[in-house]
């Protein structure tokens, strides 16, 4: 079956297109995205503009013409952070309801971390263990661990990549005081969920997802994407500690012009690289895998896994 899955998150709105079935790992036809970067037009009550509004409506409303040109049978559309922690965001999705015909639905902090730990229990297999996984968005980070494919703990804290460049960053680089206390922050804001995670049980297998991972990975000796999603990439805590204190001196507009860095997220890889160590240390984690398969296929195996009408 075909199905769009629809992803509006904090920095894009990424609609894929695969071929689908229960048993089997879906099939790539079609990846399109745009950037959003929801979070930069909260206003200071934390509600989305109408500029911010207006850019997602051209999204949502290009990415459902989209699906229909791929004649998916089904579309899955679903939001994350940065709506579902905007102050209008019940207006907003009305809006885009009635404007588009799509319903998005908000995936809560803890779903997602779950959705996200299915797809990555469905791509490692029962033989990894005891998994634990990462994820870095741009409005959350979302951590999960378990030996089934639902975790035993999943939680999301507002440490994501996009949120703290804009609330701590106000220079470019930045200022070696706003890095040293945003590590300080996020540090503490890791604690009480970090401890949770590591009374459930020893870790056998650390994985990260997500774009922001997967860039940090690359900065560090990755093999590029074009290698293909089968080729063993991972990320060191010793070598992100150095990358950090590379990246954070450099202006964006160098920081996009090393290779696997994107554009429209040379901004906050500082930031992301900041969460990423300290969560690295504070769990203990030496290496960590990187896993071609996130949210969007978590989403998929549920619906196929729970929905017989999308066979």
């Amino acid at each position: 079956m075909r199905l769009g899955v629809l992803d509006v998150g904090s920095n894009t709105v990424h609609l894929v297109v695969v071929d689908a079935q229960r048993g089997g790992p879906p099939t790539p036809m079609s990846n399109w995205k745009t950037p959003m970067r929801l979070v930069e037009y909260l206003d200071k009550k934390g509600a989305i503009n109408e500029k911010g509004q207006e850019k997602l409506l051209n999204g949502v409303a290009l990415a459902k013409e989209m699906s229909e040109q791929f004649r998916c049978e089904a579309m899955l559309p679903f939001a994350t952070s940065a709506l579902r922690s905007a102050e209008n965001s019940e207006r907003v999705l009305g809006k885009v309801e009635k404007e588009t015909g799509v319903r998005l639905r908000i995936l809560s902090g803890d779903e997602e971390a779950r959705l996200t730990f299915l797809a990555v229990r469905r791509w490692y297999g029962w033989s990894a263990g005891r998994i634990c996984d990462l994820d870095i968005g741009g409005g959350s980070l979302e951590m999960s661990i378990g030996t089934d494919e639902d975790p035993d703990v999943a939680c999301s804290v507002n440490l994501g990549a996009g949120r703290l460049t804009r609330e701590w960053f106000d220079t470019d680089p930045p200022s070696r005081k706003k890095v040293k206390e945003l590590g300080e922050f996020i540090d503490e804001e890791l604690n009480d969920p970090v401890e949770k995670l590591l009374d459930s049980g020893d870790i056998d297998l650390a994985v990260g997802t997500s774009k922001t991972f997967r860039m940090l990975a690359r900065l560090t000796g990755a093999a590029p994407s074009s290698a293909g999603p089968r080729v063993k990439r991972t990320l060191t805590q010793a070598g992100l500690r150095q990358l950090i204190a590379f990246i954070s001196r450099m202006t964006a507009a160098d920081r996009a012009e090393l290779e696997g860095v994107s554009a429209e997220r040379s901004h906050q890889i500082v930031a992301g690289a900041l969460v990423a160590e300290a969560a690295m240390r504070k769990l203990d984690i030496n290496v960590l895998h990187m896993c071609p398969w996130a949210l969007r296929e978590g989403v998929i195996f549920r619906q196929l896994d729970h929905n017989p009408n999308l066979t």
